[in-house]
């Protein structure tokens, strides 16, 4: 006896799904391979899925309107090609949701500039929610106009390019802004420091890096205490003109949470001292490459916050210091030492389990 026939499957019943119920299944794919297979269900889903995209990496801009059209509900986008001011005024008029926009560019890139980079304007005037941007590695930035009408901006990128003192001050007088990144920017000064530290910004800012601005002194470092907020300050390899003045000043900065003097061969025992001293809720400090000597670690003893020290290629370390720090700060997690500079066979049992080398 032959079994009786199966009923087909009624394929159309998949679009009886309402696009909102489409969109909260949606939600739950994350990988781009099944994102893409969704799409290619049926023409609905196909709509549904480019709705309900919200985020885009573009690798030829030349189908830039083509994908943008489609994609109306954009929060964040990315490139990492050289954008003309069309490209600006066109992501600004059809993306008016936009709040992450990232145009960095590795070095070797150094052609892929940004040109008129001042059309960011276009941007911040047409997407309202626009709190984060990534100009690393674009050279020239034109000037810093764009960041009046960026009243939610809060975290900026300008690593590996000119800024300017005018762009510094523009930069200042933003009350929103919580992270700022400057690495191996030339065109950081003293003056342009004096803008952060006595801007709007010195009362929102909560990281602030400066790795490898060779053009900064104890002089702008100082105007860094009267920020109220800032939380992480990155001075790593800031060498030239930053000493135990600037790091004085520093360690008057209530709210550290986090410090790198990374290479700062200027820095000497006092500062170190004052820092365990005056910054009580520093919780992670790196002197690696600094030449201080192996007791100055000891003004750490029943420091509440410190979780990290890190000392990298430590000069003269002697464990009995080490081990003095660990019994008496309680916090310590973690003591990150060369490898290559210390006698293992003395390390003492008490300090093995929060040692790290590397």
């Amino acid at each position: 006896m032959s079994s009786p026939a199966k009923k087909p499957v009624n394929l159309c019943a998949i679009s009886m799904f309402a696009d909102d119920l489409l969109a909260l299944i949606l939600n739950r794919v994350t990988e781009p391979v099944d994102r893409k297979s969704f799409s290619e269900v049926c023409k609905q889903w196909f709509r549904v899925e480019a709705f309900s995209r919200s985020s885009i990496r573009v690798l030829d801009l030349g189908f830039l309107r083509h994908v943008l059209s489609r994609y109306p509900n954009l929060v964040t986008f990315e490139t990492s090609k050289c954008v003309f001011k069309g490209h600006f005024r066109f992501l600004a008029q059809t993306c008016p949701k936009l709040e992450d926009i990232n145009l960095s560019t590795t070095e070797s890139d150094w052609l892929n500039i940004c040109f008129g980079v001042d059309s960011l304007c276009a941007l911040s005037n047409s997407c309202p929610k626009l709190s984060k941007v990534s100009l690393r590695g674009r050279r020239f930035l034109g000037s810093g106009i764009w960041l009046k009408k960026a009243h939610n901006l809060t975290y900026l990128d300008l690593g590996h390019n000119v800024v300017s003192d005018e762009y510094l001050k523009a930069i200042g007088s933003c009350n929103s802004i919580t992270y700022l990144n400057l690495e191996k920017c030339p065109g950081v000064s003293d003056k342009g420091l004096g803008f952060l530290g006595n801007g709007s910004c010195s009362k929102t800012l909560k990281t602030l890096v400066l790795a490898e601005c060779n053009g900064i002194s104890d002089i702008g470092v100082s105007h860094l205490r009267n920020m109220r907020c800032l939380e992480d300050l990155n001075l790593d390899g800031c060498l030239r003109n930053v000493s135990d003045i600037g790091v004085g000043k520093i360690s008057g900065i209530q709210t550290l949470k986090k410090l790198n003097l990374s290479r700062l061969h200027k820095v000497s025992d006092q500062s170190i001292v004052a820092l365990a001293e005056n910054c009580v809720r520093l919780e992670v400090l790196d002197l690696s490459g600094c030449k201080v000597m192996s007791y100055v670690i000891r003004a750490f003893f029943g420091h509440r916050c410190l979780e990290s020290l890190v000392l990298g290629s430590y000069f003269h370390l002697r464990w009995l210091d080490v081990e003095h720090l660990v019994l008496g700060c309680w916090s310590l997690k973690s003591i990150v030492l060369k490898k290559d500079n210390v006698n293992l066979k003395a390390m003492p049992e008490s300090v093995s389990g929060i040692v790290r080398l590397v």
